[in-house]
């Protein structure tokens, strides 16, 4: 019995603590994503809420709400398919979540690793 129980907790944590990969995407730092916007076949995508933007963000880019239940659907009507998209959001975060549904849909997407506070630190440019 006790065999079999130990049994099941190696097979439970074995299962529980694989993880599956994400999405396909690069994550880059603001430098890396300061050169990659300045292509202007580069789509900039801002994933936080509408209020955040409001306050400040990088010129140029979309803003949709990757918390927001339509993301997937807004994403795909404002985006380009054939074009690259840097996304990023306050920290890191919320743009990781946005890149893994966009690489699985089949974008390919860079992820602004620090975030919108890391870009606001180095002293880039921010549209209001």
């Amino acid at each position: 019995m006790r065999t079999l129980f130990a049994g099941l907790c190696l097979f439970f944590s074995t299962l529980f603590s694989c993880q599956q990969k994400v999405g396909d995407f690069k994550s880059v730092s603001v430098d890396e994503f300061a050169t990659l916007i300045a292509d202007p076949e580069v789509q900039r995508l801002d994933v936080r809420t509408v209020a955040e933007y409001s306050e400040g963000h990088i010129p140029g880019s979309i803003n949709v709400n990757v918390l927001d239940d339509a993301f997937e659907a807004v994403a795909d009507s404002v985006l380009q398919k054939d074009k690259p998209i840097a996304v990023y959001c306050r920290s890191g975060k919320r743009s990781k979540k946005a890149a893994a549904i966009l690489s699985k849909k089949g974008y390919t997407i860079y992820d602004l690793d620090k975030g919108f506070i890391g870009w606001e630190g180095a002293g880039k440019e921010v549209e209001k």
